[in-house]
């Protein structure tokens, strides 16, 4: 089947989204990259995941499994297709030349500067594709911090997520998923929709850089406000709010609820449904700086009137009042409970026995819907297709030898 400029073969079934036609050339691995990729490919992008002979890192990371592949290689890789390219043999440089040559955007997270030595790093490509949205990912720049690993729990650790998180007297906590990768995808995402917008009014591409370090500063909002702006360094609370309260977990006659009022008025819902309305009237805890002030002294009156109902009762009685609250769920409840609002949260990527369910875009469109035509492709599916297609005749070139932390896809 043959290929057009824009559009790799596929599987017949048509391209949907507002990103039709724009082909993707992914050189990236593990998260990052291959989080905004999928999104891209969700809202109808042609996505060409390009790995290493070995493949993404991701598929030997089990378990979980389903039918023996990785569940968290099929977490990101949805709507792609895959290639094999070993850039130390001259026909697959070849291919990979000639890939990004023809793609819109280009995403890799080589470690900085890795990619120079096979003529894919961006003044190489883009001398030749000058229109090329050119993104890379690392996880301290591509300055002083270039030759740093950049995995997400050292980010964690150095930015000072981990001093916020656990027992205030306790030792410090990693998030439960890597936060920080989720979140430098969506800024790579956002970083060439901006750029394509501006290569559409100009016809001149540009290179996007985004580290794991500064998504996480910016990431970690009010905290780094806290220092930045105010100089005050904040410090480990548990499930605490520095800023208001209630909010966080509050026990009840079965278990913890989480119960949160985030300015007055919904604290007088709170007390109201409680049936404690003398609360709202106590000066100590009339405005919120005052019931954060005062928390020691606010927190066993509200649990004395919690502990007399079960957390689901309490939480269907404040939801019907509109108090913010929330049990605390497992996975399976939390896929449930969007279940149960309509959310339609499982979507089915592919079709027949060869469908893998997974998680929806979270994006709603009302005329171009996100896509699920392709399941997760596995190591070089593809490929023969997509280097028929791409079919070039090597270069005049001569490889240095391979530096295995250098691979398309190794760490950031």
């Amino acid at each position: 089947m043959e290929m057009s400029k824009k559009r790799a073969a596929g599987s017949g079934l048509p391209v949907a989204g507002p990103l039709a036609g724009l082909l993707v050339a992914d050189f990236s691995r593990i998260l990052a990259g291959p989080y905004a990729t999928m999104l891209l490919a969700d809202l109808g992008a042609e996505v060409i995941k390009v790995e290493s002979p070995g493949g993404d890192d991701t598929r030997t990371w089990m378990p979980p499994t389903r039918d023996e592949v990785s569940t968290y290689y099929l977490a990101v890789n949805r709507n792609k297709r895959s290639v094999a390219l070993d850039l130390r043999v001259p026909e697959d440089l070849a291919a990979a030349r000639e890939l990004a040559a023809r793609a819109d955007v280009m995403i890799e997270n080589f470690k900085p500067g890795g990619l120079r030595r096979f003529g894919l790093d961006h003044p190489s490509v883009s001398s030749r594709n000058p229109g090329l949205v050119y993104a890379s990912i690392s996880g301290f720049g591509s300055g002083a911090g270039a030759s740093l690993p950049g995995y997400d729990l050292m980010v964690q650790a150095i930015s000072g997520l981990m001093s916020l998180t656990g027992a205030p007297e306790g030792s410090p906590y990693r998030a439960g998923i890597s936060v920080f990768d989720v979140m430098a995808g969506l800024h790579t995402a956002i970083g060439i929709l901006a750029a394509l917008r501006h290569r559409d009014a100009t016809g001149r591409g540009q290179r996007i850089e985004v580290n794991l370090l500064s998504t996480a500063l910016s990431g970690l909002v009010n905290h780094s406000s806290a220092y930045v702006a105010g100089g005050v360094v904040p410090y480990r609370m548990g499930n605490a709010h520095p800023s208001l309260f209630p909010y966080e977990p509050l026990p009840t006659a079965d278990g913890e609820l989480i119960v949160i009022a985030g300015n007055d008025g919904q604290f007088r819902k709170l007390c109201d449904v409680l049936g404690a309305p003398e609360l709202v009237d106590d000066a100590r805890f009339a405005h919120n700086q005052d019931r954060t002030a005062n928390r020691e002294q606010l927190r066993p009156l509200l649990v004395e009137r919690l502990r007399k109902r079960t957390k689901d009762e309490w939480f269907r009685e404040l939801a019907a009042a509109g108090v913010a609250s929330a049990p605390i769920n497992t996975i399976e409840g939390g896929v449930a409970f969007a279940a149960e609002l309509g959310l339609d949260p499982v979507v089915a990527s592919g079709v027949g026995e060869a469908a893998v369910p997974g998680i929806r875009n979270p994006i709603t469109f009302s005329a171009t819907p996100p896509r699920y035509d392709l399941p997760p492709p596995a190591l070089d599916e593809q490929g023969t297709e997509i280097r028929s297609w791409l079919s070039v005749r090597p270069g005049d070139f001569s490889p240095q030898p391979e530096d295995a932390s250098e691979r398309p896809g190794d760490a950031r």
